[in-house]
């Protein structure tokens, strides 16, 4: 007697908490990738960024730059995490993308664009990460062939074999 093992089919609400998933750490390694960037350009004391009198939040450009470098730092670490489809890493992304975005607002006088834009997409990351069930989720390290991904279509007897004509 032989035993069958069978995959559980893949569910439309697998494959949309995998896209999720895969969107918010593909999101969140661009996001820390930028503001390591943005980090690197403050603590060079760079002059494309705006200074501003009298700002309630005033810190020194280079102490900005730091902030951003350790926020982007640890994002790229844990869009990796999130890759694997970690638990602790969609608690931490939503973490570290809250803190980006206040940190961005905190620093919208000097570079006003780019604060909006960074903000917009850590709002982004946090949804798709908050969407997604656990029990949804296809680990994103597992490469599976195509055949397998077509296979549930291939089976439901949607299409049937005609003889040629």
């Amino acid at each position: 007697m032989t035993a069958t093992h069978t995959r559980p089919e893949h569910t439309v609400r697998q494959e949309w908490a995998t896209g999720l998933t895969s969107f918010a750490a593909v999101m969140l390694f661009l996001v820390g990738l930028l503001d390591i960037f943005r980090g690197i350009m403050a603590i060079a004391e760079d002059d494309i960024f705006v200074t501003t009198r009298q700002y309630v939040f005033e810190f020194d450009l280079t102490g900005w730059g730091w902030i951003h470098l350790a926020l982007g730092a640890v994002a790229v670490i844990v869009s990796i995490g999130l890759l694997r489809t970690a638990t602790w890493a969609r608690v931490t992304g939503v973490a570290i993308a809250g803190l980006v975005i206040i940190a961005n607002f905190l620093s919208l006088p000097y570079y006003p664009v780019w604060s909006v834009v960074m903000i917009a997409l850590s709002g982004f990351i946090i949804w798709a990460l908050c969407a997604v069930q656990r029990g949804n989720l296809y680990d994103l390290s597992e490469e599976r062939p195509m055949y397998e991904e077509r296979r549930p279509h291939a089976e439901s007897g949607a299409y049937e074999k005609r003889p040629p004509v």
